[in-house]
This record gives structure tokens, C-alpha cells and sequence, in this order.
């Protein structure tokens, strides 16, 4: 049996990032062979993987970025189990990677980026390897994209909250750009626009409005009319360019944009959140 330096575990623990303990039981097993060694912890990566399965994974890390051309910006959720290894740098570091890679791609979404080869081996690998080292559950639960004439990204301090998104032309200013998406990320609208509201989801609010009229004692006859005005308020609340803009609430975000520059507009945007 080979003799296993304290030099070589530790060569082994920072190509890895694995346990001291657990690289000097590799090196042993393995008699001092290297590759082999890694492939056994990658494998514990990948047993360690399936138990964690059923696990609940809801602290994480949320990062955004907007690409070199600045036309494309995305938004990545990396999901943990404890808000201890959403905090660790090298957690954080890896996400970040993820997110850089995904960009460079131009992948659309968390599907295609789990498929794509990094390092020589898929992402979805890379992710086991990382939940060898964790110890946690790791899931990369959302990639998403905006793209457009110019894009723009915001993390919020503490990686929990991210916004992108995508105007219709270059922004002039970007200062506008950049109030936009933390408008996004303080403000949470749900669509674009009243138009962009789904169906679904403004017949629930019409219905939710008439049964609020009904039990203050309004007239039947009176509930739909009181129902649209809740609506209206819900799509001055909740959709991006309706919404009272952040920095001066006498203002919409559309009035905004329209004295910033001459037809600027928001054309997508996308916004995940931990909190």
C-alpha cells in the first residue's frame, strides 16, 4: 500500500474541495491514484445526491448579469438546504460560474443549461460533484432570459432577490436602466402590462373584487362595476409599467421612461426571489 502524504490529500482536497478525512480515505482505497480517487468522490457526490432527493431545498442563491453585447440578460436560482451553504463563498462562487457559462451559451432555460458540458462533464454532473462537497441537496431550479436593443441586470444585496430585464432600444441614460430592474426587484409586478395579464388571473381578481362588494352589503347590481375598479387597482399595483415608479410615486414607471427618452419601453423582463 502506498504511503499518502499530508501534501497529497491536501492537493486532492483543493482539486476537489472534498474533506481531508474523506481525500485521504480516496487516496488510500485507491492507493495513491489520483484520477481514481476523484472518481470515488464524485461517486460518495452522487450517493450523497440521491439521499438528499426528498429533501426540501429552499435557501439558495439568486445572480443576474446582463451579456457583453448588453442585448441579453438572465436571472439563475441555485436552491440549498440551509441558509449556512446559500452564504458560502465557494457556493456562491460556483453559481456565479453557472450563470457566467449559461450566458456565454446563450442557453434559454434551467433544462438546456443542465445538458450543457462544462469542465468535460454536463452541469447536472458538476451539480453532484458540488453536493459531494456541500454536503446538501443542490438544485438549479431557474435559468431565465430577457433579450432586446439593450438589457439590464440588478442582484439585490444578500443573493436572495435578481431582476433583468429588456427594452425596446438603447438606453441613453443608464441610470433609467438600471432604476427599472430594482423596481422590479422591490416592487414584484407580475406582468408587463394590463394586456399581459393572463386571463385566469383577472377573472380570479374580478371574482375575488365581487365577493369583497358582496360581503360589505353592496347591491348585485353594483358588484361588477365595483369588481373592475379593484381590477384597475390591481393592474396599477401589480404590472411593471402601471406601477408608481420608486423614486417618485407621483410618477408611473411608463411616465418615466416616456421624459427619460423619446418611446422607451420595457419589452420583458423576469424576476426571482428567495425572500
Amino acid at each position: 500500500m502506498a504511503k499518502i502524504s499530508a501534501a497529497e490529500v491536501n492537493k486532492l482536497r483543493k482539486q476537489t474541495g472534498a474533506g481531508m478525512m474523506d481525500c485521504k480515505k480516496a487516496l488510500v482505497e485507491t492507493d495513491g491514484d489520483f484520477e481514481k480517487a476523484i472518481d470515488i468522490l464524485r461517486k460518495k457526490g452522487q450517493k450523497l445526491a440521491a439521499n438528499r432527493a426528498d429533501r426540501s431545498a429552499n435557501e439558495g442563491v439568486v445572480l443576474a448579469k446582463t451579456a457583453d453585447d448588453k442585448k441579453r440578460a438572465a436571472v439563475i436560482m441555485l436552491n440549498c438546504e440551509t441558509d449556512f451553504v446559500a452564504k458560502n463563498q465557494e457556493v456562491i462562487d460556483f453559481a456565479q460560474k453557472l450563470l457566467d457559462f449559461g450566458v456565454e451559451k446563450g442557453v434559454k432555460n434551467h433544462q438546456e443549461l443542465l445538458t450543457e458540458k462544462m469542465d468535460g462533464r454536463t452541469v447536472e454532473e458538476n451539480i453532484t460533484d458540488m453536493i459531494g462537497k456541500t454536503g446538501e441537496k443542490l438544485e438549479l431550479s431557474q435559468f431565465e432570459v430577457v433579450t432586446g436593443e439593450n438589457a439590464f441586470a440588478y442582484i439585490h444585496p444578500g443573493n436572495k432577490v435578481a431582476s433583468v430585464a429588456a427594452f425596446n432600444q438603447k438606453v441613453e441614460n443608464e441610470q433609467t436602466g438600471k432604476d427599472v430592474v430594482m423596481q422590479i426587484a422591490a416592487m414584484a409586478p407580475v406582468a408587463l402590462d394590463p394586456e399581459s395579464v393572463p386571463e385566469d388571473v383577472k377573472q380570479r381578481e374580478i371574482e375575488i373584487g365581487k365577493d369583497q362588494a358582496r360581503q360589505e352589503g353592496k347591491p348585485e347590481e353594483m358588484l361588477e362595476k365595483i369588481a373592475m375598479g379593484k381590477l384597475n387597482k390591481f393592474f396599477k399595483e401589480s404590472t411593471l409599467l402601471n406601477q408608481e415608479f420608486y423614486k417618485e410615486s407621483k410618477k408611473s414607471v411608463a411616465k418615466m421612461l416616456s421624459e427619460a427618452q423619446k418611446d422607451l419601453t420595457v419589452t420583458d423582463f423576469k424576476r426571482l426571489s428567495l425572500a
